[in-house]
């Protein structure tokens, strides 16, 4: 379950198509913003969010990630972590990674947000970590 609530005059509530099929919620841009080459934005949705399993109601984190259509268009999204406990308007950091202006509209489809469980728990510090198969073998080791 997402619950949504909104921060401003205009702000869209996110959508999903497909419950219970898509991975994410379509997020909307809250304003029209221009990115230049290479430059980064914060853009904003107007919106806060409280995300819940649905069955067991347990918080839920949110990862932003790219939307297909922006991606194409050499916008990408960046940073995108909400924590379960986040209650702030949420903004997506979006990069042109292409060679020209981008234009992204008021009320356009920017981003999507996917709900995580939040697995984190108290580090503890210790002197040994168990065996494993993999050990110490990193970075190809398991062949290309």
């Amino acid at each position: 379950m997402l619950r949504v609530k909104k921060l401003v005059e205009g702000a869209r509530t996110p959508v999903v198509a497909h419950p219970g099929e898509d991975l994410g919620y379509d997020l909307f841009a809250l304003e029209g913003v221009v990115l230049a080459p290479r430059q980064t934005v914060r853009v904003r949705t107007g919106i806060a969010v409280e995300a819940r399993h649905p069955e067991t109601g347990a918080a839920l984190g949110l990862l932003v990630r790219d939307r297909s259509s922006m991606a194409a268009r050499g916008v990408v999204t960046t940073g995108g972590v909400i924590d379960a406990g986040y209650r702030g308007e949420i903004l997506v950091l979006m990069t042109n990674l292409g060679g020209g202006v981008v234009e992204i509209g008021a009320g356009e489809k920017i981003a999507q947000m996917a709900p995580v469980p939040v697995l984190t728990g108290v580090v503890q510090e210790v002197e040994r970590l168990e065996e494993s198969a993999r050990a110490e073998k990193g970075f190809g080791s398991s062949g290309r």
